[in-house]
């Protein structure tokens, strides 16, 4: 079994790109070895947010900037994607407890984004499944359009792969030597 893949329509491959009605569609899944709620926690941790977005200089500038995100709770963010830097203000908008939540934009470049994070235990008990659904839709028509396929969804992409790396080390990590999160 692959420990990342993006998903299509059809089953999984590795480079679906799906555009309806205007909203890209990136779809992750990634197998770590750890518990539902270890990954579960890991994933709204704001340090390790941080942690696997630092080659963006991402930081917390409102919001909750530490512990673990809770529904209601917003968050801006400050981080330089294509040499500009840029704010996305997000809401913890559902949760359910240690299987799904959703961030959603509030404020930011996209003219929407919703980021579905689902976790099930892997078949056999093996550790767990985390599936990301990432829809956004870019503004300025035609070339926000051309923009996203030529450059944006394959950024997008590798930044969601980059940060599900990154959180299934630290949770694999964290499993092996049976301490916290740093």
């Amino acid at each position: 079994m692959q420990d990342q893949r993006v998903a299509g329509p059809f089953g999984l491959r590795n480079d679906w790109h799906h555009v309806y009605a205007g909203v890209t569609l990136i779809e992750l899944e990634t197998f770590i070895a750890a518990p539902v709620e270890s990954c579960f926690d890991a994933s709204r941790d704001v340090g390790l947010h941080l942690a696997s977005a630092a080659a963006t200089g991402e930081r917390v500038v409102a919001g909750r900037n530490t512990g673990l995100c809770e529904l209601g709770d917003t968050m801006t963010w400050q981080a330089r994607h294509f040499g500009i830097r840029q704010k996305l203000t997000v809401e913890i908008s559902e949760m359910q407890y240690p299987f799904y939540f959703v961030d959603r934009m509030v404020r930011g470049a996209f003219k929407s984004m919703r980021h579905e994070h689902r976790f099930a235990p892997a078949p056999g008990g093996s550790g767990t499944l985390m599936h990301d659904r990432f829809f956004y839709e870019v503004p300025f028509g035609f070339w926000g359009r051309l923009f996203d396929r030529l450059l944006l969804e394959r950024h997008m992409r590798d930044f969601l792969l980059e940060r599900n790396a990154f959180l299934k080390r630290a949770c694999e990590k964290t499993v092996s030597s049976g301490s916290g999160f740093p």
